[in-house]
């Protein structure tokens, strides 16, 4: 709830075992919440409180010690995370979103291993007072930072200009898609091994394969054998001039993870996936919305891929429109762009 400068928010996080036998134990369990937009002099107080929410718990939790707690196979247990800060007045226009960074600990027969993980709760107030409803050709149109708790097909009827007509097309960016997807990983979680610090070696540093943990996300993704064969297959075409070989063989994510920094904070620091179902995704959002709708991957340097789009026949006059990167690469929050038609032009020319 909002309360002036104060906010108070609630959130259920689910921890699961998916394994068919074994059983895991959570020695501890953490939650840092990080206020993004705003610095730390603006930040008058920040109080979290944990409470596990255990099915087969015998007695409350009173206070904020973590007891060890055992998840039996194919099993979960719940964590109530209560987060309520209060902030000066001039930081109220400031804030962005509240991160929640958690860290917890798995404990078995593998040993002791430490997880990471993140999501973001919406900052409503962090949206354009008005929607737009210009009528130039090409409209980014800026939204809150979106993140898992956002529905995407929710999204794009909420922030679509009202003036908008069928011929239009809407299109989304593939990582912010993604990522309310819940299509993106910690680095931390990362367990680099001697193939990927070899094989990242052979990319440009711009790449986001050019890292240890961006390679090694993607053999998670692909196989080993997979990507080692895409690897020496794309050099010998590359000694030869032919660039592009391993992206085609290594598998449709090689050309879509984002690594660290590739996103909007504060998933800068988490390796960004591509989305999944787009194709899908385009055909139930077009009809529901009845306009037409894409997913794209666009940069500072002209390129242009469209992922999905429920009507083939855009594709160039898409390509044409976003060539320019109207919706940016830093933080400018604008993840949907809105291309209008010829005819709607024509009707703005007309009044």
């Amino acid at each position: 709830m909002l309360l002036d400068s104060k906010k108070k928010y609630i959130v259920l996080v689910e921890i699961k075992n998916s394994d068919k036998s074994m059983e895991v134990m959570i020695p501890s369990f953490k939650v840092i919440p990080q206020l993004i937009g705003i610095s730390k002099e603006e930040i008058i107080k920040i109080n979290t409180k944990i409470k596990p929410l255990h099915p087969d718990a015998e007695d409350e939790q009173k206070n904020d010690y973590w007891s060890a707690y055992i998840i039996k196979s194919k099993k979960s247990t719940f964590v109530r995370i209560e987060v309520e800060f209060e902030i000066n007045d001039s930081a109220i226009d400031k804030l962005k979103c509240l991160w929640i960074d958690i860290e917890w600990c798995n404990y078995g027969p593998f040993g002791f291993l430490t997880r990471f993980d993140g999501f973001v709760l919406p900052n409503y107030l962090d949206t354009p007072k008005e929607v737009y409803s210009n009528t130039s050709l090409v409209d980014p149109i800026k939204t809150h930072i979106l993140g898992t708790l956002d529905d995407p097909i929710d999204i794009l009827k909420s922030y679509i200009p009202k003036n908008y007509l069928p011929t239009d097309i809407l299109t989304i960016g593939e990582s912010p898609l993604a990522i309310m997807q819940g299509k993106y990983i910690d680095y931390r979680t990362v367990n680099v091994d001697s193939i990927s610090r070899l094989l990242c070696k052979g990319f440009h540093p711009t790449s986001s394969l050019a890292t240890a943990c961006g390679m090694q996300t993607l053999i998670n993704i692909s196989s080993p054998t997979r990507v080692i064969a895409s690897w020496l297959i794309g050099g010998i075409f590359k000694f030869f001039g032919i660039k592009g070989i391993f992206y085609r063989l290594a598998g449709e994510q090689a050309r879509l993870i984002d690594d660290i920094t590739g996103t909007t904070p504060p998933y800068d620091k988490s390796i960004v996936l591509g989305p999944k179902d787009s194709q899908i995704f385009c055909m139930e959002a077009s009809r529901k919305l009845n306009v037409n709708v894409a997913v794209v991957d666009v940069n500072d340097l002209g390129r242009v891929k469209i992922l999905s789009t429920n009507n083939i026949n855009n594709n160039k006059l898409i390509k044409r429109a976003l060539t320019s990167n109207p919706a940016g690469n830093a933080n400018q929050q604008t993840p949907l762009v809105l291309i209008r038609s010829e005819e709607t032009s024509s009707k703005s020319h007309d009044k």
